[in-house]
């Protein structure tokens, strides 16, 4: 019995991926109104939690990941809805950091499913993203969790999760990403990123760009809200964080690189804000103590000694990964580089090699559609068998060598599945 039963959930689990997966590719940028029909139809389970939303060129999954473990360490129930996923597509939907399960996503994707044959009535089908925040909504409204922490997908103003109505709205970090969707100037970008604000609920912007802090600043007056911005109401330095009335000194953070100062500070100015609206206390240890802890897969992930996992997909990002490889002195650097070439790889691998002109730095494809290949290596080394380039380094190296595996999320989630075994 028990193996049929088994069975039986694995049969649904398939079908349900399966129509899933059959919607990937479509990305619909022509408004919200199928999102909005959706979660009507389903009662508005958006509603039923306070939420924060939080987008950004960068930095969103580190900064919910401090913002889930400063909530659990103060008690509370926090779901996370966050993506992509680095191991199995549930990852994207937790509970307390634990996927959400089989059984539940399964049933939860069904409901949604069936919903979606009304849907279909007045609107096109859903898409991949879509079906996955409605489950997201629907598993987060089931558990009654003190808070939900929704990560945007691409961009604010449009993204498929702006139906929602954030507590607090964040912005980490803004730079030039997916310009064919949300426009080639950090105006046009910011003034998509500045689209999840909303009336009656504070933002928290991160170290952004003058002229996005600019287009933050005219959004937040036109909606009468506040604005809290790094480096001026709030900062983290030298293990010294301030933010307002708070202090907090000798600070320890659980994820590398310097740069995670900032989105450290952007998570707890924005977990004060929250605790404060839901008249809830927090405590200065408790906090210490969540930073310390929190871990992120595969940004700076150090897998074993000598090897690291990182998603710099973006220009801005390498700039970071860089920062931190700098940092590793008289060590000799391997970089392992896979790209989608929907991505603008060119400007990154260039500032790799202008930036670390001693580094080893070559390129490889991974199973994804549109993945850079041979013919875009140029004179750079082309390696076809990633696995076996990671396993010779693996028993080959020495304890002055740093291999960095980078790129695309996708290549790093792809990376960690072989390394997991």
């Amino acid at each position: 019995m028990i193996h049929m039963a088994l069975f039986l959930l694995g049969e649904k689990m398939e079908k349900i991926e399966d129509w899933l997966n059959s919607r990937i590719g479509l990305n619909f940028r022509t408004g919200l109104e199928r999102m909005k029909q959706a979660i009507s139809l389903l009662g508005h389970p958006e509603k039923a939690c306070p939420m924060i939303h939080v987008t950004g060129t960068n930095g969103k999954g580190s900064t919910v990941a401090f913002l889930q473990h400063l909530f659990v360490q103060h008690q509370k129930r926090v779901g996370t809805f966050t993506s992509p996923h680095m191991e199995t597509v549930r990852d994207r939907i937790c509970l307390n950091g634990e996927p959400i399960s089989e059984r539940d996503f399964s049933r939860l994707g069904n409901q949604v499913h069936q919903m979606e044959k009304s849907l279909l009535e007045t609107h096109d089908q859903l898409s991949y993203f879509e079906i996955l925040s409605l489950i997201a909504f629907l598993y987060f409204a089931e558990q009654d969790v003190d808070v939900a922490l929704i990560e945007v997908g691409i961009g604010g103003l449009l993204d498929t999760t702006n139906v929602i109505t954030g507590s607090v709205s964040v912005i980490t970090s803004l730079g030039l990403d997916h310009q064919e969707t949300l426009g080639s100037s950090l105006e046009s970008i910011a003034e998509q990123k500045a689209g999840i604000f909303k009336a009656g609920n504070p933002a928290v912007i991160g170290p952004l760009p003058e002229v996005a802090r600019q287009v933050c600043r005219k959004r937040a007056r036109e909606l009468n809200i506040d604005l809290y911005e790094y480096g001026t109401d709030f900062s983290l330095k030298d293990k010294v964080l301030r933010a307002g009335q708070h202090y907090w000194s000798d600070l320890e953070l659980g994820l590398p690189g310097t740069y995670q100062e900032e989105n450290a500070a952007v998570a707890v100015e924005a977990f004060l804000l929250f605790m404060e609206r839901q008249s809830w206390q927090p405590d200065q240890s408790l906090v210490k103590k969540a930073l310390a802890q929190t871990t992120w897969a595969g940004r700076l992930e150090k897998i074993c000694h000598g090897l690291y996992l990182d998603g710099a997909h973006n220009l801005p990002a390498v700039k970071r990964l860089v920062e931190f490889i700098r940092q590793e002195e008289d060590k000799e650097i391997l970089i392992l580089f896979g790209a989608l070439k929907r991505k603008d790889y060119s400007e990154m691998l260039q500032y790799l090699q202008e930036e670390l002109p001693q580094a080893s730095l070559s390129l490889t494809s991974f199973s994804y559609d549109e993945t850079i290949g041979e013919q875009e290596a140029g004179d750079l080394p082309f390696i076809r068998d990633y696995q076996g380039f990671i396993r010779d380094y693996l028993q080959t190296r020495h304890s002055h060598s740093l291999l960095f595996v980078t790129g695309s999320l996708y290549f790093i989630a792809e990376v960690r599945q072989f390394l997991k075994g």
